[in-house]
């Protein structure tokens, strides 16, 4: 493996059509996020309670397989949603709220942190920032069923929990994009922008608005 790079953000960021316009622009082999086959995932979102630590599990589980994948992988290669975010925060989210106990939270975590001492980090991390308002709107333009009943409480704690962890992650680079008004999708001149920012910063932390 050459280059490592991961996209993280909130549901509905924008995070795989970053990945595969990366794949596409610069020739990284794409690794995205196995939602469609997590079989507790329709259940989680009807009773997260009942269905929070085995759908974290799976996760969880789903993410140390790809990663073993990237790392075998030649070239450079670029991550739908990073390992770091299972644990700090989707399944803090759902301790928070009650949804997970405190038991199954702790041995979670400490199966977490086992198996992410044993991964080497990526060479940058693109955190894609985005409103509940811009995350809501997408979420509803790609219509998936499951995602129907996810609240804007639920997302705005998210939110949160992704910029108290930004402002403490230490494990690699990090680019911060501002993505309310960057289209991903049509915009040429957003697309190009965006690719020259990776590019620029693969060695250095730094914060970009559009």
């Amino acid at each position: 493996m050459d280059k490592f790079i991961v996209i993280a953000g909130n549901i509905g960021a924008g995070k795989t059509t970053l990945v595969k316009i990366l794949s596409e622009k610069l020739g990284f082999t794409p690794f995205y996020e196995p939602h469609e086959e997590n079989p507790y995932l329709a259940d989680f979102y009807e009773d997260m309670e009942s269905w929070s630590f085995h759908s974290q599990v799976y996760f969880l589980t789903r993410r140390l397989k790809i990663h073993k994948e990237l790392l075998l992988a030649q070239g450079s290669v670029v991550q739908d949603r990073s390992v770091y975010e299972d644990a700090q925060i989707f399944a803090r989210n759902l301790y928070l709220q009650g949804d997970l106990s405190t038991r199954d939270y702790h041995v979670y975590q400490d199966l977490y942190q086992m198996l992410v001492s044993l991964l080497p980090p990526p060479n940058l991390l693109v955190y894609l920032r985005a409103s509940v308002e811009t995350l809501q709107q997408r979420i509803a333009t790609r219509g998936r069923d499951y995602e129907a009943g996810i609240s804007r409480e639920y997302l705005s704690n998210l939110n949160k929990l992704y910029e108290d962890w930004m402002g403490s992650f230490e494990q690699c680079p990090v680019l911060i994009i501002n993505s309310d008004d960057l289209n991903l999708v049509s915009s040429d001149q957003h697309i190009d922008q965006v690719v020259r920012w990776v590019q620029n910063t693969l060695t250095e932390r730094t914060e970009v608005r559009l």
